[in-house]
């Protein structure tokens, strides 16, 4: 591959039922350019090291497989961090989980042109649709996130969720090691701060790419509140990553947070503060 441009890195986990509809989304991409496949398959039981097999055979050029024997993941390690992005040779990373797909052909080539002529952009995101297959549900694609501006900054990446999906993301191989925070598991949203820092962030307005919904999701009100800390830790260490230069944004996000956290563990006293609030800005109209 003399002209690889674009190094795709992809995590699996038991995700047989949905991965070849993901692969086939990366061989479908027509581009002038280049691009490898780098698999980390955390040691799946479901047949999907079978799949990676049969695609590498196909396309040994491409695919470039770790096959795991032990789960990685349960050990506290983060396979895209330590297995894909060391090994990445491109100018550019996109990244897409093993169950999630992407629909436009032309989507490496619509980014890639965007950050060649832009030199003070860092990344290129899209619009993405996505499915909620779970028990019960339809298929119907809804648009995952809204927004009314196009040009996202380091300010921006500090948010009560993530900016962009995942499955959108492609960003110059800046070949910095991204910090391992302990307690945070959002790793895309520790990701997107970092490069942040490098560039702006740019977001096209095409829908390019379907994320699955295909599990429970956070139900239980134990789980909630572990999110919600989750993003407390996040937005404590990207304040102090940034230097503090986005304190009063960060202290909203916080607190934001900490109410949903209270709203849970205290109803009556959440209903209580909220009916003080409520009276006092009537009392003072």
């Amino acid at each position: 591959m003399d002209n690889l441009l674009v190094s795709i890195s992809c995590t699996t986990y038991n995700h047989a039922p949905y991965f070849r509809e993901c692969l086939d989304g990366f061989l479908m991409q027509k581009c002038n350019f280049d691009f490898e496949v780098l698999i980390h398959d955390d040691a799946s039981t479901d047949g999907t090291s079978d799949i990676i097999r049969e695609y590498q055979a196909k396309y040994p050029k491409i695919i470039k497989p770790i096959i795991q024997e032990e789960n990685q993941w349960s050990q506290g390690i983060k396979p895209t961090w330590e297995f894909n992005f060391p090994r990445t040779k491109g100018k550019y990373i996109a990244l897409c989980e093993g169950d999630d797909y992407w629909t436009d052909p032309l989507k490496l080539q619509k980014q890639v042109d965007f950050l060649e002529q832009n030199e003070d952009f860092v990344g290129c995101f899209h619009n993405t649709y996505y499915a909620d297959e779970r028990k019960g549900k339809t298929s119907e694609l809804i648009p995952w996130r809204k927004y009314d501006r196009d040009i996202f900054t380091t300010e921006d990446t500090i948010h009560t969720a993530s900016l962009f999906h995942t499955t959108s993301y492609l960003f110059r191989n800046l070949k910095i090691k991204i910090p391992l925070v302990e307690g945070v598991y959002s790793g895309d949203m520790l990701l997107l701060g970092v490069i942040s820092k490098y560039g702006k962030l740019k977001l096209l307005p095409d829908f390019m790419s379907v994320y699955r919904k295909n599990d429970g999701g956070i139900t239980s009100e134990e789980n909630i509140i572990k999110y919600h800390r989750n993003r407390i830790i996040l937005t404590q260490f990207l304040n102090q990553y940034f230097d503090y230069k986005y304190e009063r944004k960060a202290k909203q996000i916080l607190n934001h947070h900490k109410n949903e956290i209270f709203k849970i563990k205290y109803p009556f006293l959440f209903k209580i503060k909220e009916l003080i609030i409520f009276r006092f800005y009537n009392l003072s109209k």
